[in-house]
């Protein structure tokens, strides 16, 4: 039993069940986490789709039988995207569960749940009951199990966003589409096609990528002359764009497009932003008429938020796009969308689209190793409190300067370690700040390692 308790603690997380295959998440632990959230949910009906991981239609079969010897039926999404799960639970009013896995070569798979209505299961919303359950005894079968009906999500998905976004009547646009031998593949010519033309890159099946050597998604928007590229993970959850001459579009101006859409719907809502997104996203929400609100960094607190205030959009500093008729989630596809519609319907370039939204030189994520992150967010603030900067703790420690300047220490949830973002005028100010703060925050024996 401590050896199931063990594995337990190890793998559930603050936002959903993360392990290795086969060695911390095997199909006897999916089985329990289907028995256990089926039995939290005491729901008669749950969904259950997954990624195009090798192993993950094995771990969601292994998920659902243990929602069925529960007696509760299953409907079989088959594969989604990330966002998938908010659409089955949000639309269709089912408890709902996702197989997907991490991002980069070797990540852990994991589970993630959701309550019908599109609620997230984590800490402090369900998920502690969860890991309870999966350190408990194996719970009993019921005396008539639960039947599986097939319900494959991916069409409906499609209609259901682009429903949210009218193509209509664009200009001819040629978009490249980098799925990363992903569920994009399935799902961008859905959405996307007809009203685009698509260049697939890394599909399924397919192998671009090694018959032109080593071109990146810049060079594919150059080399096909395409107006737009998205790149996209394996599981969909993230997208990153470029414009028509390769360079990254960031994701400040991505904030900045997709909140003036929304807001163009809903003049003078507000629109929620994590407290390290740039000021060039701030002042492009106040300039189209928008309320921006600061929060802390992350999903649930961007959802709370926006749910509270009912907010038209969010954005993060990482890129995530969060949507009012998306259930307050954040949704790739649907982000890519509006930079479709916004390309096509304005008649301008994406890099003249973008221009202006990326005013003021940043960081970047810094990580530091410290030995006691508790400690060193205590000499930040001390430090800081004697100069002119104005000082809140809303997610670690904030400084904000009278010349527009300001930096962000927090500590990581799960390591020794801090993350540190500054943003100035100037690339000059920026690195004097940075390196202030740096040298604030290290003390003896810190090293600066990748930010995770």
């Amino acid at each position: 039993m401590s050896e199931v308790r063990g594995t337990a603690e190890r793998i559930v997380g603050t936002y959903g069940i993360r392990g290795r295959v086969p060695d911390e998440l095997d199909l006897g632990g999916a089985y329990r986490t289907g028995a256990a959230f089926a039995l939290f949910t005491g729901a008669p009906v749950v969904a259950v789709a997954h990624d195009l991981r090798g192993s993950s239609p094995a771990l969601a079969d292994a998920l659902a039988q243990g929602v069925l010897d529960q007696g509760a039926d299953v409907l079989d999404a088959g594969p989604g995207p990330a966002d998938c799960l908010t659409y089955l639970s949000g639309q269709l009013e089912v408890p709902s569960a996702l197989v997907t896995s991490g991002h980069g070569p070797g990540a852990p798979h994991g589970i993630r749940l959701c309550r019908a209505g599109a609620v997230t299961v984590a800490e402090g919303t369900g998920l502690e009951a969860i890991r309870e359950r999966l350190t408990g005894p194996r719970p009993p079968m019921a005396d008539e199990p639960g039947s599986t009906v097939a319900a494959p999500v991916l069409d409906d998905y499609a209609r259901h966003l682009r429903s949210l976004v009218d193509l209509t009547g664009i200009r001819p646009l040629k978009v490249v589409v980098d799925a990363a031998h992903g569920m994009a593949a399935l799902t961008a010519p859905r959405v996307l096609h007809p009203a685009v033309e698509l260049v697939p890159v890394r599909f399924l099946g397919t192998n671009e990528r090694s018959r032109q050597g080593s071109w990146d998604l810049g060079e594919w928007v150059r080399r096909t002359g395409a107006d737009l590229g998205l790149a996209f993970d394996a599981g969909a959850d993230r997208c990153r764009a470029v414009d028509e001459r390769g360079a990254a579009v960031p994701p400040a101006a991505v904030i900045g497009l997709v909140a003036a859409r929304e807001l163009a719907r809903r003049p003078g809502a507000a629109v929620v932003h994590d407290l390290i997104t740039s000021r060039s996203a701030i002042e492009a929400v106040e300039a189209a008429g928008g309320i921006p609100l600061r929060c802390r960094a992350g999903r649930a607190a961007i959802r709370s938020l926006m749910a509270e205030q009912g907010a038209a959009f969010g954005g993060s500093h990482s890129g995530r796009s969060y949507f009012r008729d998306f259930w307050c989630a954040d949704s790739a596809m649907l982000a890519a969308l509006h930079l479709v519609a916004e390309l096509g319907h304005s008649g301008r370039r994406l890099s003249e689209l973008a221009a202006g939204h990326d005013r003021y030189p940043r960081s970047g994520e810094i990580g530091i190793r410290v030995e006691d992150p508790v400690a060193a967010l205590h000499r930040v603030t001390a430090h800081f409190a004697a100069t002119e900067a104005e000082l809140d703790h809303l997610d670690g420690v904030t400084g904000e300067f009278g010349d527009g300047s300001w930096f962000n220490v927090r500590a990581a949830r799960t390591a020794p370690l801090v993350r540190i973002h500054v943003e100035a005028e100037t690339p000059a100010a920026m690195e004097t700040l940075r390196d202030r703060v740096l040298g604030v925050v290290t003390g003896s024996g810190a090293s600066a390692t990748p930010a995770r």
